[in-house]
């Protein structure tokens, strides 16, 4: 699958997003290692600091499903311009893949490219 069919289905994924308060819908698309596909789509709630972001949703399916070797990851949303992780959502990627590739888009599907190294240069690790 290539990036253009893989930013199509994060697209697909933002649909399912529950953001009643920012209205601004996110969609991730996560890729293991194993060549699985995980979605997920942000959820809000009245209370902010329990809402979830999109890509942790995807991580978290994906974990759930006994995978723990990512890829890459796909990010996309309703908003203007490139859309970036959270240091949470960072952070959390690192847990399992620290040189997993994150492709950001912007609202015409431009795209760009990172490693998770670049994003986050001094991750936090039991050693692992």
């Amino acid at each position: 699958m290539d990036k253009l069919d893989l930013i199509t289905m994060a697209r697909e994924a933002q649909k399912q997003a529950y953001a009643p308060y920012s209205e601004f819908l996110v969609g991730a698309v996560l890729v293991t290692k194993s060549g699985k596909i995980y979605t997920g789509a942000n959820i809000e709630n009245s209370s902010y600091g329990l809402s979830i972001c999109a890509e942790r949703v995807a991580v978290f399916k994906a974990v759930n499903a006994g995978e723990h070797d990512f890829e890459t990851i796909i990010i996309c949303s309703s908003g203007k311009g490139f859309i970036y992780p959270c240091g949470a959502c960072l952070q959390v990627l690192a847990e399992f893949s620290k040189d997993i590739t994150v492709i950001i888009t912007d609202e015409k599907n431009q795209h760009k490219e990172y490693n998770l190294n670049e994003m986050l240069p001094q991750v936090f690790s039991l050693g692992k």
